[in-house]
């Protein structure tokens, strides 16, 4: 059996190009522990999941975004 496709959450929301400095919306894409999320499970088409993990890198790198979440205990 085939699941329903998911529609990518970008597209729907009209978004033309996926910001760096947009910390909000790119943690909604990354895991607890600072992953990036798949594009089976976020959804995405292939060209915002491009834009994505480029957008997650810059963010890194410029330090609004942790490259890993270390467990608080």
């Amino acid at each position: 059996m085939k699941r329903a496709r998911k529609s990518c959450p970008v597209c729907e929301s009209g978004v033309r190009v996926l910001d760096y400095k947009d910390e909000r919306t790119l943690q909604r894409f990354t895991t607890d522990r600072g992953k990036i999320l798949p594009r089976r499970l976020s959804g995405m088409c292939a060209r915002h999941q491009r834009q994505l993990s480029t957008a997650i890198k810059r963010a890194r790198l410029i330090a609004l975004l942790p490259y890993i979440r270390s467990d608080s205990g």
